[in-house]
This record gives structure tokens, sequence and C-alpha cells, in this order.
């Protein structure tokens, strides 16, 4: 079997990844802080690169593709932190709606003219003014409090967590990026601080976590594609893998800053405060650490090489 990712799928996540680099940038992320943090402008770009669709069926006129590709799509979101709410709308709930048989307004949702929020017990739901608004660690995400009756569905946390997972490892790049260039232009003792060889450990490490939890995303999201019974601890392992790179990646970022990452006048705040968002929604470490535990000790859908390659 080949893993290993199509070229189609990485030229249409290098599309996305460079007009995101040139539409949503720092400045816009700011911009967007300062008044109304929704931008129809934004959206409509998305729409106009068929993103809202990417999973709508082509009957619907969507794209017709799999959670692989928006998985890939959702790490670019991450990368630029993106404000709109296009991850939970085309790669969570329109895979979710699918699952379910209900087609009804998935063409709509591909136009552009339809967003969706589906609201899940275990978390806020991105909500853009439906519901009670509930504030977040992150000024560029609209929560609100889920709702009596909200859905318990098991496949719809493991895609929102799957997709959050996504995010995170696109933030850990992005801000190992960020600390990175710092590294070279910030001097201490006539000489970048990137030349020190604690900071190159500690950016190595960074790489070396956003590395290993890359192809645990694509693992999670294939075995949820093929709707395999040990696909929720697939989706654990990329969530809890993701959330440490993303975390570690936040830390060592505010380190290799001299702590002014955590100052409103360093980008580096703006995917901070996304990556702690992220970290606890759709289930918290511990809630996937335990699902992960049950699986290896004593679970009813055995895992290991002998398994998984079998």
């Amino acid at each position: 079997m080949d893993f290993r990712l199509s070229e189609d799928q990485l030229l249409l996540a290098e599309g996305v990844r460079d007009y995101l680099a040139g539409t949503h940038g720092p400045a816009v992320l700011r911009r967007l802080d300062a008044g109304p943090n929704r931008d129809p402008a934004i959206w409509q770009g998305l729409v106009a690169m068929g993103l809202p669709g990417l999973c709508v069926p082509e009957a619907q006129g969507g794209l017709g593709m799999g959670l692989v590709e928006a998985a890939l799509i959702a790490l670019e979101c991450g990368r630029a932190c993106l404000a709109e709410p296009l991850v939970d709308t085309a790669f969570v709930a329109v895979p979710w709606l699918l699952a379910r048989g209900e087609t009804a307004g998935l063409g709509e949702v591909a136009a552009g003219t339809r967003k969706i929020a589906l609201p899940h017990a275990a978390n806020p739901w991105v909500a853009d003014g439906d519901g009670t608004a509930l504030a977040s660690v992150d000024p560029l995400r609209n929560l609100a409090t889920a709702p009596a009756g909200a859905s318990d569905d098991p496949h719809l946390f493991n895609l929102g967590a799957l997709m959050c997972a996504a995010q995170l490892v696109g933030l850990g790049e992005a801000m190992l990026g960020q600390a990175t260039e710092y590294a070279k232009i910030r001097q201490q003792f006539g000489q970048p601080v990137g030349a020190f060889q604690a900071i190159k450990h500690q950016l190595a490490s960074v790489a070396v976590a956003v590395e290993f939890a890359r192809p645990v995303v694509w693992r999670a999201a294939a075995a949820l594609q093929a709707g395999e019974a040990s696909a929720a601890l697939h989706v654990s392992h990329a969530k809890l893998a993701a959330t440490d790179a993303a975390i570690l990646a936040a830390e060592t970022a505010i380190q290799v800053h001299g702590a002014m990452g955590y100052t409103y006048e360093v980008d580096l705040h703006f995917w901070m405060k996304r990556a702690w968002a992220l970290a606890g929604a759709w289930g918290s470490r511990a809630f996937h650490l335990a699902r992960i535990d049950a699986g290896v000790i004593g679970g009813s859908h055995p895992i290991g090489p002998e398994h998984t390659f079998a």
C-alpha cells in the first residue's frame, strides 16, 4: 500500500497555502481583531477557490473530495490562523451530514451562501451570532454554549477532533517558522540567538514533534474515511500528538522571543491563542489519552504493526 500523498493532493494544499499567505497575514488578523472579526471578502475568496464545497458531492456542486484532502486544507487553515469558520462548516458539518444521508442544502454550502454550525454536547461551538455568546481565549473565534439537546453523535465528535488536530499541526508549523525567523535576527553577545546550541535544540524538538504528528493526522483521516473499527483510536492519537506539538511550539516560540510572544505587539500571540483554544476543543488531552489507554490495554480493537499492516 502506498501511504504517500498524491501529487494532486499536495498541489491542492500548496495552492491554498499560497492563497492564504497572500490574503490572510498578520495585518489582516490585527484588522479583524480591532473590528468585526468576519470579513465577507475573505469568505468569498474561499468560495472562489471552491473550499466550502470541497467535500460536497459533485452532484450538489461541490468537488467531491474526502477527509484526507479536508485535513490537508484544515492544516493550511491552522497555518494561516484563519478566522472564517471554513473548517467547522465544510470539513466537519458536511461529512457528518453526508454520513447521515442528509444532502439537502449542501449546494448552498458549496456556493458559500450557507454556513453550518453543529453544536456537540462535548464542547462550545462556533456559532457566528447564534446562541448564547461565550468568551474565548482566541478573540477570532465566535463561540456559543451548546444548546440543550445538542448532538452527542460520536462520528461528529471524531470529525471535529480530527480537523482540530489538523489545524493544530498547521499552527505548530507556523509558530516554529516564526520562532526560527526571529532567532535569525535577535542578537545576543554579538550574534543571532539562533546560533546558540540551546536554541537549536529547542527548535529541533519542535520540528520533530510536528513532523511526527503530521502522518498521524493523515492516518486518522484515512481511517475515519474508510470507516475502520479503530478509527476513534487513530483520531485520539492524532489529537494528542497534534496538541502536544502545537503547545510545545507555542512555549518554545515564546521563549525564543524572550517572552515577548505573550504581548500584543508580536504577531505570534494570534497563533498561540488559537493553539490554546483548540487544545481543549473536541475533547481534552486527558480525554483522548484515556481513550488511547483504553484501546491499547484490553481494547476491543487491537492496534499495533501486526494489525495495522496486516
